[in-house]
């Protein structure tokens, strides 16, 4: 009897850590209920405030944009000391506020009244080439029947801004400035809008009127003309002789008999006429020559910018060459393609690419090119110091058969050498003259 009661005891005990573990669990579950619900009333309240607060946003916009921050605060501070000096009468504080009222009044004269400017942003060219001088001209005239007071003139180039005084003007009267662009490195230069300033001396309050729309100066990388060919190899006229036979094509290469079906006109007669049997031409097929430069944008594959500067121009040398002489050329990037149509074209993308981290390698971009410029007969790989010879073979290795490979190691410098790779020609160039020279000793090897 006593063993069974104290069995029974054990499972009452048991029961009730049962309910109260299922009691917690509700418990749980309706804290996690009301918690949902009070989140997703917080965000319909959000989303039904968002649209009243965007209004007040738009409506008090020409206030915070024409306060500065110190304007800002000093509004606030003002506002404060009105109602503390009023509430706790304390003369001070009033006359404090009296003082700051005041101050901001007279900055409210001075950027009050209507500006009417004809403002021209002239660049005299629009692109140049790195170290070349890059010359603007700022006019602006008084396009009012009234005279109108001093103020400055912002123009934004870059990174920086550059603040012309634009002094008292009669009505019809102009002012110009001319200015210069410094390009000492590749890059596209963002000149513009330009902007009237009037501010107070205090500098609380700042009101801007834009004038102009912003305009692009593209500063070219430095480029080498090159005597011969752009590809270093290929002489031919018509196109790359391949191996492929063609029953028309302007590569002679055989005779043989003639097939029911070929077109007459290759008739050879004089063999026809000697063998007494139909004789026709058979032809080498024959390729325009087609140029792909794989230009390496990736930072890891470089030493220093410098390196990156060289190689840049290596490329659009070689890229523009090959539009002189009217062949067709690709040039690839871990980005993507640039535009080979046209040299100023090609250029101004030139002058966009930077070197970034990247996670695609040389060998990526070379398979790339292998999938995608199936017509190439020139590869060239352009890359920096750091790109090992495992990564160039593995790279030249992507390369479709029957397609020329060279590469060209920009390290600045260093002297002009040439070294083989497997079947991997490499040049290493210290200085973009030297690249002349090194596509003769490419074409002679």
């Amino acid at each position: 009897m006593s063993g069974f009661a104290g069995s029974t005891g054990s499972g009452t005990g048991y029961g009730k850590r049962q309910v109260n573990a299922r009691g917690l669990a509700a418990v749980r579950l309706q804290a996690e209920a009301l918690t949902a619900r009070a989140r997703r009333g917080a965000i319909s309240v959000g989303a039904a405030a968002r649209p009243r607060l965007d209004a007040v946003a738009d409506a008090l916009a020409p206030v915070t944009d024409t306060f500065s921050r110190f304007g800002l605060g000093v509004l606030a501070t003002t506002v404060a000391a009105w109602v503390a000096g009023l509430m706790l009468s304390w003369m001070e504080v009033v006359i404090a506020a009296v003082l700051l009222t005041v101050v901001l009044l007279a900055a409210i004269a001075f950027v009050l009244g209507r500006f009417r400017y004809e403002v021209e942003l002239d660049l005299a060219q629009r692109r140049v080439t790195v170290g070349d001088r890059a010359v603007g001209r700022l006019d602006v005239r008084n396009a009012s029947g009234r005279m109108l007071l001093p103020s400055v003139m912002e123009l934004p180039v870059g990174t920086g801004t550059a603040a012309f005084p634009v002094p008292r003007l009669r009505a019809g009267a102009s002012h110009e400035e001319i200015f210069t662009i410094p390009t000492h490195r590749r890059s596209v230069i963002s000149v513009g809008p330009v902007k009237s300033v009037r501010a107070d001396p205090l500098s609380l309050l700042r009101r801007e009127v834009t004038w102009t729309q912003e305009e692009e100066l593209f500063v070219h990388p430095r480029i080498k003309n090159l005597a011969g060919s752009s590809t270093g190899f290929l002489k031919d006229l018509e196109g790359r002789v391949t191996n492929d036979l063609s029953n028309s094509d302007v590569s002679f290469h055989a005779l043989r008999d003639y097939v029911p079906g070929d077109d007459r006109r290759h008739i050879h007669w004089k063999t026809t006429a000697r063998t007494g049997q139909l004789m026709v031409r058979q032809f080498e097929e024959t390729r325009r020559s087609h140029l792909a430069v794989l230009l390496s944008t990736r930072a890891e594959d470089y030493g220093h910018d410098d390196e990156f500067e060289l190689a840049v121009s290596v490329c659009g040398s070689l890229g523009l060459q090959a539009i002189k002489e009217d062949r067709g050329v690709t040039v690839l990037v871990n980005e993507g393609s640039l535009r080979g149509d046209h040299r100023t074209r090609l250029l101004d993308d030139l002058s966009r690419i930077e070197r970034k981290p990247a996670r695609s390698k040389l060998v990526d971009l070379a398979r790339v090119a292998g999938s995608t410029v199936s017509d190439a007969s020139v590869i060239a790989f352009v890359v920096g110091s750091l790109v090992t010879p495992t990564e160039l073979r593995a790279a030249s290795a992507r390369v479709p058969a029957g397609v020329t490979v060279m590469a060209m190691q920009c390290v600045p410098g260093a002297s002009l050498s040439r070294h083989s790779i497997a079947e991997l020609s490499v040049l290493t160039l210290g200085r973009l003259s030297d690249l002349p020279l090194a596509l003769r000793k490419m074409s002679d090897a």
